[in-house]
Protein backbone atom coordinates (compact mmCIF):
# COMPACT_ATOMS: atom_id res chain seq x y z
CA UNK A 1 0.00 0.00 0.00
CA UNK A 2 1.02 3.63 0.53
CA UNK A 3 4.39 4.30 2.00
CA UNK A 4 4.10 8.06 1.43
CA UNK A 5 4.92 9.97 4.50
CA UNK A 6 2.03 12.01 6.32
CA UNK A 7 1.69 15.69 8.02
CA UNK A 8 -1.08 15.26 10.87
CA UNK A 9 -4.05 16.75 9.78
CA UNK A 10 -4.39 19.86 12.38
CA UNK A 11 -1.44 20.74 11.20
CA UNK A 12 -1.77 20.55 7.45
CA UNK A 13 -4.31 22.80 7.76
CA UNK A 14 -2.44 25.51 10.16
CA UNK A 15 -0.58 25.57 6.76
CA UNK A 16 -2.35 24.86 3.88
CA UNK A 17 -5.93 25.23 2.49
CA UNK A 18 -7.38 22.90 0.76
CA UNK A 19 -9.97 23.41 -2.70
CA UNK A 20 -12.09 20.54 -3.33
CA UNK A 21 -13.39 19.32 -6.38
CA UNK A 22 -16.00 16.33 -6.88
CA UNK A 23 -16.95 14.35 -10.21
CA UNK A 24 -19.74 12.26 -9.84
CA UNK A 25 -20.60 8.99 -11.86
CA UNK A 26 -24.39 8.08 -11.96
CA UNK A 27 -25.92 5.37 -14.08
CA UNK A 28 -29.05 5.99 -14.68
CA UNK A 29 -32.04 3.24 -13.48
CA UNK A 30 -33.40 3.34 -17.59
CA UNK A 31 -34.13 0.15 -19.03
CA UNK A 32 -32.07 -0.16 -21.85
CA UNK A 33 -28.55 0.99 -22.48
CA UNK A 34 -27.67 4.57 -24.10
CA UNK A 35 -27.67 4.00 -27.64
CA UNK A 36 -28.74 0.26 -28.08
CA UNK A 37 -31.79 -1.44 -26.50
CA UNK A 38 -30.32 -3.93 -24.82
CA UNK A 39 -31.36 -4.54 -21.03
CA UNK A 40 -29.32 -2.18 -18.54
CA UNK A 41 -29.53 -4.81 -15.77
CA UNK A 42 -26.97 -5.86 -12.45
CA UNK A 43 -25.84 -8.49 -12.23
CA UNK A 44 -26.88 -11.02 -15.17
CA UNK A 45 -24.31 -13.24 -17.19
CA UNK A 46 -21.45 -12.02 -17.93
CA UNK A 47 -21.33 -10.78 -21.84
CA UNK A 48 -25.26 -11.75 -22.01
CA UNK A 49 -26.52 -7.82 -22.12
CA UNK A 50 -24.84 -7.29 -25.12
CA UNK A 51 -25.49 -6.65 -28.97
CA UNK A 52 -23.84 -5.10 -32.00
CA UNK A 53 -24.35 -1.12 -31.04
CA UNK A 54 -22.95 -1.46 -27.52
CA UNK A 55 -20.19 -4.40 -28.62
CA UNK A 56 -19.31 -1.70 -31.48
CA UNK A 57 -19.54 -4.07 -34.69
CA UNK A 58 -18.91 -3.05 -38.00
CA UNK A 59 -22.40 -1.71 -39.23
CA UNK A 60 -23.46 -0.94 -35.74
CA UNK A 61 -25.16 2.69 -35.35
CA UNK A 62 -25.89 4.18 -32.18
CA UNK A 63 -29.62 5.81 -30.90
CA UNK A 64 -29.73 8.09 -28.29
CA UNK A 65 -32.06 6.83 -25.38
CA UNK A 66 -34.56 9.68 -24.91
CA UNK A 67 -35.74 8.71 -21.30
CA UNK A 68 -31.92 9.42 -20.10
CA UNK A 69 -32.16 12.58 -21.77
CA UNK A 70 -35.27 13.42 -19.38
CA UNK A 71 -33.64 11.76 -16.42
CA UNK A 72 -30.08 14.01 -17.02
CA UNK A 73 -32.52 17.28 -17.81
CA UNK A 74 -34.37 16.30 -14.07
CA UNK A 75 -31.17 15.96 -12.85
CA UNK A 76 -30.22 19.65 -13.89
CA UNK A 77 -33.54 20.84 -13.02
CA UNK A 78 -32.93 19.55 -9.12
CA UNK A 79 -29.15 20.88 -9.31
CA UNK A 80 -30.87 24.37 -9.91
CA UNK A 81 -28.97 24.15 -13.49
CA UNK A 82 -29.87 25.85 -16.88
CA UNK A 83 -30.63 23.48 -19.61
CA UNK A 84 -29.18 23.99 -22.89
CA UNK A 85 -31.35 24.62 -26.03
CA UNK A 86 -28.95 23.05 -27.96
CA UNK A 87 -26.12 20.37 -27.21
CA UNK A 88 -24.31 17.46 -29.02
CA UNK A 89 -22.45 14.71 -28.10
CA UNK A 90 -18.92 13.91 -28.64
CA UNK A 91 -16.18 11.47 -29.24
CA UNK A 92 -13.71 10.91 -26.39
CA UNK A 93 -11.05 8.83 -27.53
CA UNK A 94 -8.75 6.73 -24.99
CA UNK A 95 -7.89 3.00 -24.88
CA UNK A 96 -8.84 0.22 -22.57
CA UNK A 97 -9.66 -2.80 -22.87
CA UNK A 98 -13.33 -2.47 -21.28
CA UNK A 99 -14.59 -0.24 -23.90
CA UNK A 100 -15.36 -1.74 -27.17
CA UNK A 101 -15.04 0.98 -29.34
CA UNK A 102 -11.62 3.05 -28.04
CA UNK A 103 -13.68 5.70 -27.72
CA UNK A 104 -16.50 6.68 -25.65
CA UNK A 105 -19.14 8.89 -26.64
CA UNK A 106 -20.06 11.57 -24.45
CA UNK A 107 -20.34 15.47 -23.96
CA UNK A 108 -17.83 17.97 -24.17
CA UNK A 109 -17.69 21.75 -24.95
CA UNK A 110 -22.02 21.62 -24.65
CA UNK A 111 -23.35 19.94 -22.12
CA UNK A 112 -26.90 19.23 -21.54
CA UNK A 113 -27.24 20.90 -18.05
CA UNK A 114 -24.43 23.09 -16.50
CA UNK A 115 -24.28 26.17 -13.89
CA UNK A 116 -26.14 24.81 -11.22
CA UNK A 117 -25.58 24.68 -7.23
CA UNK A 118 -26.76 22.35 -4.13
CA UNK A 119 -26.79 23.29 -0.67
CA UNK A 120 -25.47 21.18 2.14
CA UNK A 121 -25.40 21.97 5.97
CA UNK A 122 -22.38 20.90 7.56
CA UNK A 123 -22.39 21.62 11.34
CA UNK A 124 -25.11 24.13 11.08
CA UNK A 125 -23.64 26.36 8.16
CA UNK A 126 -25.28 26.00 4.60
CA UNK A 127 -22.47 25.44 1.93
CA UNK A 128 -23.38 26.02 -1.44
CA UNK A 129 -21.71 23.86 -3.97
CA UNK A 130 -21.76 25.48 -7.19
CA UNK A 131 -22.49 22.58 -9.88
CA UNK A 132 -20.20 23.36 -12.86
CA UNK A 133 -21.53 20.87 -15.74
CA UNK A 134 -24.00 18.09 -15.70
CA UNK A 135 -23.25 15.73 -18.97
CA UNK A 136 -24.67 12.57 -20.15
CA UNK A 137 -22.30 9.68 -21.40
CA UNK A 138 -22.12 5.67 -21.85
CA UNK A 139 -20.41 3.64 -19.11
CA UNK A 140 -17.81 1.21 -19.97
CA UNK A 141 -17.12 -2.41 -19.39
CA UNK A 142 -15.99 -3.90 -16.46
CA UNK A 143 -12.58 -5.48 -15.98
CA UNK A 144 -11.76 -7.85 -13.60
CA UNK A 145 -7.91 -8.49 -12.76
CA UNK A 146 -7.29 -12.30 -11.37
CA UNK A 147 -4.66 -13.37 -9.27
CA UNK A 148 -2.20 -11.20 -7.10
CA UNK A 149 -2.70 -9.40 -3.92
CA UNK A 150 -4.83 -5.97 -4.75
CA UNK A 151 -7.01 -7.17 -7.37
CA UNK A 152 -5.48 -4.74 -9.96
CA UNK A 153 -3.80 -4.83 -13.42
CA UNK A 154 -0.20 -4.89 -11.38
CA UNK A 155 0.50 -8.47 -10.43
CA UNK A 156 -2.83 -9.99 -12.16
CA UNK A 157 -2.43 -13.43 -13.38
CA UNK A 158 -5.08 -12.59 -16.08
CA UNK A 159 -7.80 -9.99 -16.94
CA UNK A 160 -11.52 -10.80 -17.89
CA UNK A 161 -13.99 -8.43 -19.44
CA UNK A 162 -17.80 -8.43 -18.82
CA UNK A 163 -19.32 -6.24 -21.03
CA UNK A 164 -22.74 -5.91 -19.82
CA UNK A 165 -22.17 -2.43 -18.28
CA UNK A 166 -21.04 -1.28 -21.25
CA UNK A 167 -23.23 1.45 -23.17
CA UNK A 168 -25.06 1.54 -20.08
CA UNK A 169 -26.22 5.30 -19.25
CA UNK A 170 -24.12 7.22 -17.28
CA UNK A 171 -24.21 10.71 -16.03
CA UNK A 172 -21.37 12.80 -14.61
CA UNK A 173 -22.33 15.66 -12.43
CA UNK A 174 -18.81 17.75 -12.31
CA UNK A 175 -19.26 20.92 -9.29
CA UNK A 176 -16.80 23.72 -9.87
CA UNK A 177 -13.64 24.05 -7.68
CA UNK A 178 -14.82 24.78 -3.88
CA UNK A 179 -12.05 26.51 -2.09
CA UNK A 180 -12.65 27.64 1.78
CA UNK A 181 -13.82 24.71 3.36
CA UNK A 182 -11.01 24.74 5.57
CA UNK A 183 -10.96 22.33 8.27
CA UNK A 184 -14.39 20.64 7.35
CA UNK A 185 -13.34 19.70 3.99
CA UNK A 186 -13.42 15.91 4.47
CA UNK A 187 -17.43 16.80 5.98
CA UNK A 188 -18.18 19.37 3.29
CA UNK A 189 -17.41 16.67 0.62
CA UNK A 190 -19.19 13.81 2.28
CA UNK A 191 -21.94 16.09 2.77
CA UNK A 192 -22.42 16.91 -1.26
CA UNK A 193 -22.22 13.34 -2.07
CA UNK A 194 -24.71 12.71 0.68
CA UNK A 195 -27.01 15.25 -0.08
CA UNK A 196 -26.48 14.51 -3.98
CA UNK A 197 -27.45 10.91 -3.71
CA UNK A 198 -30.49 11.67 -1.68
CA UNK A 199 -31.98 14.39 -4.60
CA UNK A 200 -30.89 11.56 -7.09
CA UNK A 201 -33.15 8.95 -5.04
CA UNK A 202 -35.88 11.34 -4.75
CA UNK A 203 -35.63 11.87 -8.18
CA UNK A 204 -35.94 7.93 -8.78
CA UNK A 205 -33.44 8.20 -11.77
CA UNK A 206 -31.16 5.77 -10.43
CA UNK A 207 -30.71 2.97 -7.35
CA UNK A 208 -27.60 4.77 -6.44
CA UNK A 209 -26.43 2.05 -4.92
CA UNK A 210 -22.45 2.96 -4.27
CA UNK A 211 -21.26 -0.89 -3.64
CA UNK A 212 -22.66 -1.88 -6.73
CA UNK A 213 -20.85 0.60 -8.75
CA UNK A 214 -24.01 3.13 -10.24
CA UNK A 215 -22.87 5.57 -8.27
CA UNK A 216 -19.35 6.74 -7.74
CA UNK A 217 -16.97 9.82 -7.30
CA UNK A 218 -13.69 10.98 -8.25
CA UNK A 219 -12.62 13.23 -5.53
CA UNK A 220 -10.19 16.20 -6.72
CA UNK A 221 -8.03 17.78 -3.60
CA UNK A 222 -5.12 20.53 -3.96
CA UNK A 223 -3.71 22.57 -1.72
CA UNK A 224 -2.29 26.04 -1.16
CA UNK A 225 -0.35 28.33 1.52
CA UNK A 226 -1.88 30.14 3.34
CA UNK A 227 -1.80 33.65 2.46
CA UNK A 228 -1.67 32.57 -1.24
CA UNK A 229 -3.96 33.21 -4.14
CA UNK A 230 -2.61 30.51 -6.31
CA UNK A 231 -4.32 27.27 -6.33
CA UNK A 232 -1.97 24.00 -6.13
CA UNK A 233 -1.56 21.02 -8.54
CA UNK A 234 -4.94 19.19 -7.64
CA UNK A 235 -4.90 14.75 -7.53
CA UNK A 236 -8.27 12.92 -8.34
CA UNK A 237 -8.90 9.79 -6.47
CA UNK A 238 -10.87 7.56 -9.07
CA UNK A 239 -14.06 5.78 -8.16
CA UNK A 240 -14.56 5.49 -4.50
CA UNK A 241 -17.63 4.26 -3.80
CA UNK A 242 -19.41 5.22 -0.20
CA UNK A 243 -19.94 8.02 1.84
CA UNK A 244 -17.28 7.13 4.41
CA UNK A 245 -14.64 6.83 1.83
CA UNK A 246 -15.15 10.36 0.11
CA UNK A 247 -14.44 11.69 3.64
CA UNK A 248 -11.31 9.32 4.01
CA UNK A 249 -9.79 10.05 0.74
CA UNK A 250 -9.88 14.06 1.16
CA UNK A 251 -8.52 13.47 5.05
CA UNK A 252 -5.91 11.60 3.42
CA UNK A 253 -4.62 13.67 0.83
CA UNK A 254 -4.54 16.43 2.80
CA UNK A 255 -2.35 14.65 5.08
CA UNK A 256 -0.27 13.61 2.12
CA UNK A 257 -0.25 16.34 -0.14
CA UNK A 258 0.78 18.70 3.01
CA UNK A 259 3.85 16.68 3.70
CA UNK A 260 4.97 16.50 0.65
CA UNK A 261 4.91 20.41 0.30
CA UNK A 262 6.40 21.14 3.16
CA UNK A 263 9.21 19.00 2.43
CA UNK A 264 9.59 21.25 -0.52
CA UNK A 265 8.44 18.41 -3.22
CA UNK A 266 6.28 18.39 -5.91
CA UNK A 267 2.43 17.23 -6.43
CA UNK A 268 2.32 15.40 -9.46
CA UNK A 269 -1.32 15.67 -11.30
CA UNK A 270 -2.10 12.09 -11.24
CA UNK A 271 -5.11 9.61 -10.35
CA UNK A 272 -4.90 8.12 -7.54
CA UNK A 273 -6.65 4.65 -6.17
CA UNK A 274 -8.82 4.41 -2.51
CA UNK A 275 -7.95 1.35 0.15
CA UNK A 276 -10.57 1.15 2.23
CA UNK A 277 -8.43 -1.10 4.37
CA UNK A 278 -5.77 1.83 5.22
CA UNK A 279 -7.66 4.75 4.17
CA UNK A 280 -4.80 5.80 1.93
CA UNK A 281 -4.33 6.68 -1.75
CA UNK A 282 -1.62 5.31 -4.29
CA UNK A 283 -0.57 6.46 -7.58
CA UNK A 284 -2.54 5.37 -10.55
CA UNK A 285 -1.38 6.83 -13.72
CA UNK A 286 -0.67 10.62 -14.89
CA UNK A 287 -3.76 12.67 -15.07
CA UNK A 288 -4.64 13.73 -18.96
CA UNK A 289 -5.88 17.12 -20.00
CA UNK A 290 -8.54 17.76 -22.21
CA UNK A 291 -6.84 17.69 -25.46
CA UNK A 292 -5.22 14.33 -25.20
CA UNK A 293 -8.83 13.09 -25.43
CA UNK A 294 -9.10 14.56 -28.83
CA UNK A 295 -12.41 14.97 -28.54
CA UNK A 296 -14.55 15.83 -31.79
CA UNK A 297 -18.22 15.57 -32.42
CA UNK A 298 -19.97 12.09 -32.48
CA UNK A 299 -20.68 12.04 -36.30
CA UNK A 300 -22.92 9.34 -35.88
CA UNK A 301 -25.73 11.13 -33.41
CA UNK A 302 -27.58 13.96 -34.43
CA UNK A 303 -27.94 17.10 -31.77
CA UNK A 304 -30.18 17.62 -28.81
CA UNK A 305 -32.39 20.14 -28.56
CA UNK A 306 -34.89 19.98 -25.92
CA UNK A 307 -38.48 22.10 -26.39
CA UNK A 308 -38.50 24.48 -23.85
CA UNK A 309 -42.08 23.11 -23.31
CA UNK A 310 -41.09 20.07 -22.79
CA UNK A 311 -37.99 21.41 -20.00
CA UNK A 312 -41.11 23.71 -18.07
CA UNK A 313 -43.56 20.23 -18.10
CA UNK A 314 -40.59 18.39 -16.98
CA UNK A 315 -39.69 21.13 -13.81
CA UNK A 316 -43.43 21.49 -12.79
CA UNK A 317 -43.72 18.35 -12.61
CA UNK A 318 -40.68 17.76 -9.94
CA UNK A 319 -41.00 16.18 -6.70
CA UNK A 320 -39.85 17.60 -3.22
CA UNK A 321 -36.60 18.07 -2.87
CA UNK A 322 -34.28 16.44 0.33
CA UNK A 323 -33.62 19.48 1.13
CA UNK A 324 -36.98 20.99 1.48
CA UNK A 325 -38.68 17.79 2.48
CA UNK A 326 -36.72 17.61 5.93
CA UNK A 327 -37.24 21.07 6.50
CA UNK A 328 -41.10 20.47 6.30
CA UNK A 329 -40.88 17.22 8.60
CA UNK A 330 -38.69 18.87 10.93
CA UNK A 331 -41.31 21.47 11.73
CA UNK A 332 -43.96 18.90 11.46
CA UNK A 333 -42.30 16.67 13.60
CA UNK A 334 -40.99 19.11 16.50
CA UNK A 335 -37.36 18.02 16.38
CA UNK A 336 -34.04 19.93 17.07
CA UNK A 337 -31.72 20.84 14.12
CA UNK A 338 -29.12 18.82 16.04
CA UNK A 339 -31.57 15.35 15.76
CA UNK A 340 -32.78 15.86 12.25
CA UNK A 341 -28.86 16.49 11.30
CA UNK A 342 -27.90 13.06 13.26
CA UNK A 343 -31.14 11.55 11.22
CA UNK A 344 -30.25 12.63 8.12
CA UNK A 345 -26.57 11.76 8.90
CA UNK A 346 -27.83 8.01 9.55
CA UNK A 347 -29.73 7.80 6.25
CA UNK A 348 -33.06 7.64 8.50
CA UNK A 349 -35.50 10.11 7.88
CA UNK A 350 -37.48 8.06 5.44
CA UNK A 351 -37.56 5.25 7.55
CA UNK A 352 -39.00 7.56 10.36
CA UNK A 353 -41.34 8.99 8.11
CA UNK A 354 -42.56 5.66 6.72
CA UNK A 355 -43.03 4.55 10.35
CA UNK A 356 -44.81 7.49 11.44
CA UNK A 357 -46.93 7.12 8.20
CA UNK A 358 -47.94 3.58 9.82
CA UNK A 359 -49.13 5.44 12.53
CA UNK A 360 -46.14 5.71 14.81
CA UNK A 361 -45.92 8.86 16.87
CA UNK A 362 -42.73 10.78 15.16
CA UNK A 363 -40.86 10.75 18.34
CA UNK A 364 -41.32 6.65 18.82
CA UNK A 365 -40.70 6.41 15.80
CA UNK A 366 -37.04 8.22 15.68
CA UNK A 367 -36.17 6.81 18.97
CA UNK A 368 -36.20 2.99 17.72
CA UNK A 369 -34.62 3.55 14.45
CA UNK A 370 -32.09 6.39 16.12
CA UNK A 371 -31.39 3.80 19.49
CA UNK A 372 -31.72 0.02 19.73
CA UNK A 373 -32.08 -0.36 15.47
CA UNK A 374 -28.93 1.86 14.60
CA UNK A 375 -26.95 0.35 17.57
CA UNK A 376 -28.24 -3.18 15.40
CA UNK A 377 -27.24 -1.99 12.28
CA UNK A 378 -24.13 -0.50 13.62
CA UNK A 379 -22.66 -4.02 14.80
CA UNK A 380 -23.99 -5.43 12.14
CA UNK A 381 -21.67 -3.39 9.89
CA UNK A 382 -25.07 -2.34 7.29
CA UNK A 383 -26.85 0.31 7.03
CA UNK A 384 -30.14 0.92 8.42
CA UNK A 385 -32.68 0.28 5.81
CA UNK A 386 -30.40 -3.40 5.00
CA UNK A 387 -31.61 -4.35 8.88
CA UNK A 388 -34.57 -7.16 8.07
CA UNK A 389 -37.66 -4.64 9.11
CA UNK A 390 -40.14 -2.76 8.39
CA UNK A 391 -41.57 0.63 9.35
CA UNK A 392 -45.06 -0.94 9.17
CA UNK A 393 -43.55 -3.37 12.09
CA UNK A 394 -41.99 -0.93 14.00
CA UNK A 395 -44.91 1.08 14.00
CA UNK A 396 -46.94 -1.70 15.73
CA UNK A 397 -44.37 -2.31 18.09
CA UNK A 398 -44.82 1.79 18.96
CA UNK A 399 -48.71 0.87 19.28
CA UNK A 400 -47.87 -2.13 21.70
CA UNK A 401 -45.74 -0.65 23.69
CA UNK A 402 -48.58 2.82 23.89
CA UNK A 403 -51.30 0.41 24.25
CA UNK A 404 -49.85 -1.42 27.59
CA UNK A 405 -49.03 -4.86 26.18
CA UNK A 406 -45.17 -3.98 26.25
CA UNK A 407 -42.59 -1.80 28.29
CA UNK A 408 -39.35 -0.47 26.44
CA UNK A 409 -37.72 -3.47 27.31
CA UNK A 410 -39.79 -6.17 25.63
CA UNK A 411 -40.19 -4.46 23.21
CA UNK A 412 -36.27 -4.70 22.33
CA UNK A 413 -36.60 -8.45 22.83
CA UNK A 414 -39.93 -8.21 20.10
CA UNK A 415 -37.16 -6.16 17.96
CA UNK A 416 -34.88 -9.03 18.06
CA UNK A 417 -36.94 -11.80 17.18
CA UNK A 418 -38.56 -9.87 14.28
CA UNK A 419 -35.00 -9.56 13.21
CA UNK A 420 -33.97 -12.95 13.48
CA UNK A 421 -36.80 -13.75 11.12
CA UNK A 422 -38.76 -14.86 13.98
CA UNK A 423 -42.02 -13.23 12.32
CA UNK A 424 -43.81 -10.48 12.95
CA UNK A 425 -44.36 -8.19 16.30
CA UNK A 426 -47.55 -10.14 17.06
CA UNK A 427 -46.15 -13.57 16.80
CA UNK A 428 -42.77 -13.03 18.21
CA UNK A 429 -44.64 -11.53 21.55
CA UNK A 430 -46.92 -15.21 21.24
CA UNK A 431 -44.23 -17.57 20.47
CA UNK A 432 -41.70 -15.52 23.29
CA UNK A 433 -44.95 -15.53 26.08
CA UNK A 434 -43.66 -10.96 26.23
CA UNK A 435 -47.02 -10.09 27.13
CA UNK A 436 -46.81 -7.66 29.65
CA UNK A 437 -48.08 -8.94 32.95
CA UNK A 438 -51.02 -6.35 33.92
CA UNK A 439 -53.03 -8.90 35.61
CA UNK A 440 -53.51 -7.56 39.11
CA UNK A 441 -54.14 -10.99 40.58
CA UNK A 442 -50.64 -12.14 39.12
CA UNK A 443 -49.06 -9.08 39.94
CA UNK A 444 -50.03 -9.20 43.68
CA UNK A 445 -48.90 -12.91 44.04
CA UNK A 446 -45.50 -11.21 42.27
CA UNK A 447 -45.28 -8.58 44.72
CA UNK A 448 -46.22 -10.82 47.95
CA UNK A 449 -43.01 -12.72 47.11
CA UNK A 450 -40.69 -9.63 46.47
CA UNK A 451 -42.22 -8.16 50.01
CA UNK A 452 -41.26 -11.51 51.61
CA UNK A 453 -37.78 -11.91 50.46
CA UNK A 454 -37.00 -7.85 51.28
CA UNK A 455 -38.07 -7.20 54.67
CA UNK A 456 -35.94 -4.79 55.28
CA UNK A 457 -36.21 -2.64 52.04
CA UNK A 458 -40.20 -3.01 52.76
CA UNK A 459 -39.79 -1.82 56.32
CA UNK A 460 -37.80 1.75 54.87
CA UNK A 461 -40.86 2.46 52.91
CA UNK A 462 -43.04 2.34 56.12
CA UNK A 463 -40.82 3.77 57.99
CA UNK A 464 -41.41 7.06 55.33
CA UNK A 465 -38.44 6.27 52.91
CA UNK A 466 -40.32 6.09 49.72
CA UNK A 467 -37.34 6.32 47.66
CA UNK A 468 -36.23 2.62 48.71
CA UNK A 469 -39.56 0.90 46.94
CA UNK A 470 -37.35 1.50 43.56
CA UNK A 471 -35.69 -1.81 45.07
CA UNK A 472 -39.12 -3.39 45.48
CA UNK A 473 -40.17 -2.69 41.76
CA UNK A 474 -36.62 -3.89 40.54
CA UNK A 475 -37.52 -7.03 42.45
CA UNK A 476 -41.06 -7.09 40.94
CA UNK A 477 -39.45 -6.69 37.53
CA UNK A 478 -36.93 -9.52 37.95
CA UNK A 479 -39.47 -12.44 39.16
CA UNK A 480 -41.78 -11.32 36.25
CA UNK A 481 -38.45 -11.22 33.65
CA UNK A 482 -39.01 -7.78 32.75
CA UNK A 483 -42.60 -8.53 32.03
CA UNK A 484 -44.46 -6.53 34.89
CA UNK A 485 -45.93 -3.30 34.77
CA UNK A 486 -43.40 -1.23 36.15
CA UNK A 487 -45.97 1.70 37.24
CA UNK A 488 -48.38 -0.37 38.38
CA UNK A 489 -46.35 -2.60 40.68
CA UNK A 490 -45.38 0.46 42.10
CA UNK A 491 -48.57 2.13 42.98
CA UNK A 492 -49.62 -1.64 44.37
CA UNK A 493 -46.68 -2.25 46.47
CA UNK A 494 -47.23 1.22 48.24
CA UNK A 495 -50.68 0.09 48.94
CA UNK A 496 -49.41 -3.12 50.29
CA UNK A 497 -47.19 -0.77 52.68
CA UNK A 498 -49.69 1.59 53.33
CA UNK A 499 -47.86 4.15 52.46
CA UNK A 500 -49.32 7.37 49.66
CA UNK A 501 -46.89 9.90 48.28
Amino acid sequence: MSTDTVMPYDEALERFEPVLGLETHVELGTASKMFCGCQAEFGAPPNTNVCPVCLALPGGLPTANVKAIESTIRIGLALNCSIAEWCRFARKNYFYPDMPKNYQISQYDEPLCFDGYLDVEVNGKTVRIEIERVHLEEDTGKSTHVGGATGRIQGADYSIVDYNRAGIPLVEIVTKPIPGTDRLAPEVARAYVTELREVLRTLNVSDVRMEEGSMRSDVNVSLMPRGSSEWGTRTETKNVNSLRSVERAVHSEIERQAAILADGGRIIQETRHFHENTGTTTSGRSKEEAQDYRYFPEPDLVPIAPDVAWVAELKAAMPELPRLRRKRLQQEWGVSDLDMEAMHNNDAIGLVEATVAAGAPPADARKWWMGELSRRANEAGIPLSELLITPDQIARVCAMVAGGALNDKLARQVLEGVLNGEGSPDEVVAARGLQIVNDEGELLAIIDQVLAGNADAAEKVRSGKIAAVGALVGGVMKASRGKADAGRARELLLEKLGVSE
